[in-house]
């Protein structure tokens, strides 16, 4: 089990998570795709919300959203849904996406493919309410380079 700050901040707690998922600001984790038999592991971390950002298309069944709805559920863990793609990150979904994670007061785990998406996502969300600075080094410190971005972050998206 590893878990990697990414706001080193002590805003909030630092779960201990199963693998490559790391911790952003305060509650909320990143992840590449968890798989059904995850859900033990995370509820024992401490996770109460799973956020999915990755869209059905590019999974086989057996971790489509509904799948890991279903495992889910069954561990005690919240599930919602959000797919994204860069296309879809727009103002409108970001906030979605936010209400979904961010703003609850539970410890979420948010997951796409390899993470990327769930931190940009996050990182639009806070745009406005973190400095740009803030945002980019929390994510950096998680091993995201969101640099990229950093010209959108200095003003609300959503």
């Amino acid at each position: 089990m590893c878990a990697v700050a990414i706001a080193g901040q002590a805003c909030g707690a630092f779960v201990s998570l199963p693998h490559e998922h790391t911790t952003t600001y305060p509650r909320y984790n990143v992840s590449p795709q968890i798989d059904p038999g995850d859900m033990e592991d995370l509820r024992d971390a401490g996770i109460t919300r799973i956020l999915c950002n990755r869209p059905d298309g590019e999974v086989p069944p057996s971790h489509s959203a509904q799948a890991i709805r279903t495992a889910a559920e069954a561990a005690g863990i919240a599930f919602a849904e959000q797919p994204l793609t860069h296309q879809t990150m727009v103002p409108e979904v970001i906030a979605k996406n936010r209400a979904l994670g961010a703003d609850t007061d539970d410890v979420v785990l948010a997951y796409c493919a390899s993470g990327t998406r769930s931190t940009i996502a996050w990182a639009l969300g806070q745009a406005g309410k973190m400095s740009a600075d803030e945002i980019v080094s929390a994510a950096r410190a998680g091993g995201y380079d969101i640099s990229n971005i950093r010209h959108v972050l200095d003003r609300p998206f959503s």
